[in-house]
């Protein structure tokens, strides 16, 4: 069995990486990661890179394809022909097409979800639906061979999941033991629906300044020290921090 975990620039590791750890223990299996071209491909912190080892050419029709999400990187990606492309063909031929995070916006620009329920990061709600897709508030969601992982850390559990249909419930019951994969956060705040206000207030403004600062927004005055001094200062650091997001 052949699996594509697809890679470009500004991607999320553990979107990528937490499948991998999952489906890569699929006896006879053989994971993957393709880019349009082989070698290094920068992670959306610019601290880490992985390594393709196919193009996707060289693995037109695998049996799983696995998109993982990002930030900018995904917005490029969903408007990448190549990309769109390359997922069309190859869910055509796919046994399961899954995406982890925004990676379902990706699946989305290339006509896959269109008037399915699927899930994606909290965040980015709104755009799946601009897909024509039904946003569900689950950790992931399946409709016929399309799976939908929420935000990073789904993954895992979209992927046991589908170890399960692939190969059974005790391979994937013994792969979760293998991996140890028993979470128990320190705190409930995993969720949008959990998280206090005040939490949600800093994650969604996070988040805006870091797709500000991807896509070069410095020029309109939002900085590297804002984001910092936002995660330093949870009074003034928000508010103006926000200020300058609404510029």
């Amino acid at each position: 069995m052949k699996i594509a975990v697809l890679l470009y620039e500004g991607f999320t590791a553990l979107d990528a990486i937490g499948p991998y750890e999952v489906l890569s223990r699929i006896p006879n299996a053989q994971v993957m990661f393709v880019a349009e071209r082989t070698g290094a491909v920068t992670a959306d912190t610019n601290q880490l890179a992985l390594v393709a080892t196919k193009t996707l050419a060289e693995l037109a029709e695998p049996d799983v394809l696995v998109v993982p999400g990002g930030l900018q990187g995904t917005l490029d990606a969903a408007r990448n022909p190549v990309i769109q492309k390359w997922i069309r063909h190859a869910h055509q031929h796919s046994r399961w097409t899954t995406s982890v995070c925004t990676g379902s916006l990706i699946l989305g620009a290339a006509g896959v979800l269109d008037g399915l329920h699927a899930t994606t990061h909290w965040y980015s709600r709104t755009w799946l639906e601009q897909y024509g897709a039904t946003y569900a508030p689950e950790r992931y969601v399946r409709q016929g061979k399309v799976v939908t992982a929420a935000g990073v850390s789904a993954g895992i559990d979209m992927a046991l999941w589908l170890v399960s249909e692939m190969a059974g419930r005790h391979v994937a019951k013994t792969v979760q033991l293998a991996i140890e994969y028993d979470p128990s956060p320190p705190f409930d705040s995993g969720s949008f629906l959990t998280a206090g206000t005040m939490t949600r207030r800093l994650a969604t403004t996070a988040l805006a300044l870091q797709i500000g600062l991807e896509r070069g927004k410095d020029r309109l005055g939002i900085q590297r020290r804002d984001y910092d001094h936002l995660l330093t200062d949870t009074d003034g650091g928000t508010s103006a921090s926000l200020a300058r997001v609404r510029q």
